[in-house]
Order: structure tokens, then sequence, then C-alpha cells
């Protein structure tokens, strides 16, 4: 970590979740817009189911208002909203600060994701670097 740059907010689970994501869609060959759009909307979606704010199917499978954010197109909609890149920016890059971000996040993030190292394995460990 670059000592002089700290986080405008605490870094949370939600935010290596999303940017891990990112990553794995990258690793796949989506473009990044879409990247960003399905990493927030799967963070939210995982992050809603857990606080029972979305009804998890027996099944397991996606609920209706998923397979509807789905059937949308290019980006997946969540609670009417479309999940974009601009608001990947707006929910992770701009609360934790740009800088803080594109110096000293995403980089921790990427090191960890190449070196095969899982969102779980990561998840608690990495964040404690940047408590606020």
């Amino acid at each position: 970590m670059v000592p002089d740059i700290k986080p405008k907010a605490r870094i949370r689970r939600f935010d290596v979740f999303a940017e891990y994501t990112r990553l794995e869609q990258r690793r796949d060959g989506a473009p990044e817009d879409v990247s960003k759009g399905y990493a927030i909307w799967l963070a939210k979606v995982v992050a809603a189911r857990k606080f029972g704010r979305l009804k998890v199917k027996a099944s397991g499978s996606l609920t209706a208002e998923e397979k509807a954010g789905r059937a949308a197109g290019k980006f997946r909609s969540l609670s009417g909203i479309e999940q974009r890149d601009t608001v990947f920016d707006h929910d992770i890059v701009e609360r934790m600060g740009k800088t803080f971000y594109r110096r000293v996040f995403s980089p921790s993030i990427r090191k960890a994701f190449e070196s095969g190292k899982s969102y779980k394995q990561i998840r608690d460990e990495i964040r404690k670097q940047w408590t606020v």
C-alpha cells in the first residue's frame, strides 16, 4: 500500500467482492463497462439476499427480479435501476476516492486475483491494511 494514500471511507467486503467480480468478468472477455455494471449488480444482489431484501428461491436459481435484470440487455437492473459502469464508479470508486481506488485498492485486488487467490481468501485480510 502507498502509505500516504488513505481511503475516504471504510473498505467493505462489498467493495472487494465488486472489484473481484469486475476482474473475473474482464478475464472472461467482457468489456470494461459491462464488467463494472455486472459487478455492481451482482454485489448488490448478494448483499440484498444476505440481508433479506431479495427472496432466495429454494432451488438457488435466479428470482424473477434477477431474471428481469438479465433480460434488459447490456446492463442488468435491480429495483428498476440499471446497474451501469457509472453506478460502479459512484458506489465503489468515488466512495473510497478515485486516487485510492486507482493507486492502491484496484492494484492490490488485481495482484491477489492474478496470484490465484479466491475472493473468500482475501475479503477480510486485504481490508485490514486500509482501516480508516
